[in-house]
């Protein structure tokens, strides 16, 4: 299934219309104004980069509570594209991200300020094929562990099965204590091939 997020009155074109593209370091022009120079860091192409953005920056006069009262949890992986894929504009949402997507303690402490200070109501969670995730134990924090000589306090939180463990997330996003507002809780796997978001059923 593919996911539509309700338009808004606010700035830039209907957020109703499926966009799926998708943009990395490779789009970014070279050899003229505007331009990120080669040489340096990647951290000093970034601050570049900045510099550029901020010239032509104009505040946008916002609030801090997100225009739709939505809040995403996605994967890390540089491959997705979230206000893109999603048709959002500046200001939309909340988006959390980790490695896996996965809803962790972490997840539910920005999740509930999220609601409880900031206004969101809704909770949308991505994870995505080819996950990084789905190759890892948690043999790794043993690994860590021989490496440095201290045990991470942290699961892996590896899964086998996509849609399994966007249930699981779901389940834990359902059952925390601190939400306040968990009946418009929906996951989806994004095909990073496709663009294209799959819905996962609940049940």
């Amino acid at each position: 299934m593919t996911f539509f997020v309700p338009s808004h009155s606010g700035p830039g074109p209907d957020v109703t219309s499926n966009v799926m593209a998708m943009t990395t370091s490779a789009a970014v022009p070279t050899g003229s104004e505007g331009a990120i120079t080669s040489g340096g860091t990647v951290t000093d192409r970034l601050v570049e980069a900045n510099e550029h953005y901020a010239s032509a920056f104009t505040d946008p006069g916002m609030d801090a509570r997100p225009v739709l009262h939505v809040a995403v949890v996605a994967c890390m992986d540089a491959r997705l594209d979230l206000h893109a894929a999603l048709g959002l504009q500046l200001g939309d949402c909340h988006t959390i991200r980790n490695a896996g997507g996965v809803v962790t303690d972490d997840v539910i402490r920005s999740l509930t300020i999220s609601q409880r200070k900031l206004g969101t109501r809704s909770i949308v969670l991505i994870h995505h094929t080819g996950c990084g995730l789905e190759s890892l134990t948690e043999d790794f924090r043993t690994e860590l562990e021989m490496e440095v000589g201290q045990r991470p306090a942290w699961a892996v939180e590896s899964f086998r099965d996509v849609d399994q463990d966007v249930r699981q997330s779901m389940q834990r996003v359902r059952t925390s204590p601190f939400l306040l507002h968990t009946d418009d809780v929906r996951g989806f796997v994004f095909d990073v091939r496709t663009g294209l978001l799959r819905e996962v059923d609940p049940a």
